[in-house]
């Protein structure tokens, strides 16, 4: 069999469709969820779920609130409704969870200098729900840690909680039932957040897509930004676009600066559920850039190794094996790759990763994963980038999504095509490509109808 080989040819990239309505989790969905917690949480008096303005994921997927302005804690037990302590601007917001939920006004998560005369202490509210002496409490951050006692929720609330359960009790970091990377509940998804997480993958690539094509010198940053299309959905991440000199720095938002033709250049555009990136140079070919080889150098060989990454997906999969794609074709310290290639997608944008080096852990079904492989050449071939959502799916999950959502399913096909027929990148069929930009790279953005492709 011959080897294929990245080029840069001519690439129609076809119009895969967007969705006409958002989909919507159900407050069956929600209990549902919560009884997995508790099955799972066996063992744990309580589970304490901290959440924040940055990192309100695990709260948002068990109950669909997530805090504006302020800090949350949900209290979970082993029945019954959970509690959420809250400050004065999200209490009313709370009573709008699709989960019911038992609302403590606590005025210490409020903003400064607001009103704290109508709450009683922490400790009194903790007891009141729960937590005693003696008590084995989980704690759920947004990050797990080497050893049970760290934890990233605040120290207030950690030593409190320390406190109530004494030298008899034990306050472990409980984050890994939600965010294990092997099993922790939101590394996979039921079929309706899958169909939920398309149509917000619909969203950003369609926005960068959208700013790709109506790029141009003589733009700022601020108006090319605008071309994302942001439609007010929450974001996971801030918008970032930069060119010229800045670009290199990569997560920064954009400035008043005018793009100019021979710029690097990069932007991403994340909500929930979805991320979208590219880079590339502000060019029509190599000549307008300070390298001749750019394509030879860094864009084939980074494609090659996305494209073989892409083709190895599959349910039961190793994350090492993935790992190991990727270094044997970028493991020269030029590409600069260093981070996981690859990772989990939810509501954050990053989860946690099983791909790493001799990682066991098997890839599931309903797993949202997001192509993410970033070279950092720190040289003057800049960078290039394919960020894009897919979903892995075993044949029942295939066929519930296709009888729920056949609208999106019919996207997801088309994309499937795009990629074996036109790139050259054949796809297991678990594979459920979710962005309307599908391993879609172009790397003179000036000229996006040639992007790179496979061939003998």
């Amino acid at each position: 069999m011959a080897t294929l080989r990245a080029k840069l040819t001519s690439v129609d990239l076809p119009d895969f469709g967007m969705p006409d309505a958002r989909p919507v989790l159900t407050p069956a969905t929600y209990a549902a969820r919560l009884e997995r917690l508790r099955e799972r949480a066996e063992g744990y008096d309580r589970l304490v779920i901290y959440a924040d303005r940055e990192h309100s994921a695990n709260v948002s997927y068990l109950t669909g609130f997530d805090p504006r302005f302020e800090e949350a804690i949900l209290i979970v037990g082993p029945s019954g409704e959970p509690a959420v302590l809250v400050g004065n601007e999200c209490y009313a917001m709370a009573g709008a969870a699709p989960l019911p939920l038992r609302r403590h006004l606590f005025q210490d998560f409020s903003l400064p200098s607001q009103p704290r005369d109508r709450s009683r202490p922490l400790s009194d509210v903790l007891r009141e729900e729960g937590i005693a002496s003696g008590g084995r409490i989980g704690v759920v951050g947004w990050k797990t840690y080497a050893r049970l006692e760290m934890s990233d929720a605040p120290s207030f609330l950690i030593d409190e909680l320390r406190r109530i359960a004494g030298p008899t009790g034990a306050v472990e970091n409980a984050t890994g039932l939600l965010i294990d990377a092997a099993d922790g509940l939101r590394v996979t998804s039921e079929v309706e957040q899958l169909a939920y997480f398309e149509w917000a993958a619909c969203q950003t690539s369609q926005g960068v897509r959208n700013l790709i094509a109506g790029l141009r010198p003589g733009l700022s940053e601020a108006e090319a930004v605008r071309l994302l299309g942001w439609n007010g959905t929450p974001l996971s991440c801030h918008l970032m676009l930069t060119a010229g000199p800045r670009a290199r720095f990569g997560l920064l938002s954009p400035s008043d600066r005018t793009i100019e033709r021979g710029d690097p250049f990069t932007t991403a555009f994340g909500i929930w559920g979805a991320l979208n990136c590219r880079a590339g140079f502000v060019a029509a070919d190599a000549r307008e850039l300070p390298v001749v080889d750019y394509v030879e150098r860094l864009i084939a060989p980074y494609f090659e190794a996305v494209a073989e990454w892409y083709s190895a997906l599959r349910v039961g999969v190793a994350g090492g094996a993935l790992y190991d794609i990727i270094h044997r074709h970028l493991g020269d310290p030029f590409f600069g790759v260093s981070l996981n290639p690859g990772h989990q997608l939810h509501l954050d944008e990053w989860v946690n990763s099983p791909i790493g080096p001799g990682s066991n852990v098997e890839l599931r079904s309903g797993m949202t994963l997001q192509v993410d492989i970033i070279p950092a050449t720190g040289t003057e071939y800049f960078t290039t980038n394919i960020e894009d959502g897919i979903a892995l799916a075993d044949e029942p999950l295939r066929r519930a999504f296709a009888a729920k959502y056949p609208a999106a399913w019919q996207r997801i096909q088309r994309r499937r095509d795009f990629m074996a027929n036109v790139l050259g990148i054949e796809l297991h069929p678990d594979v459920l490509p979710f962005s309307n930009i599908p391993a879609w790279l172009p790397p003179f953005l000036l000229e996006p109808g040639r992007a790179m492709t496979l061939g003998a």
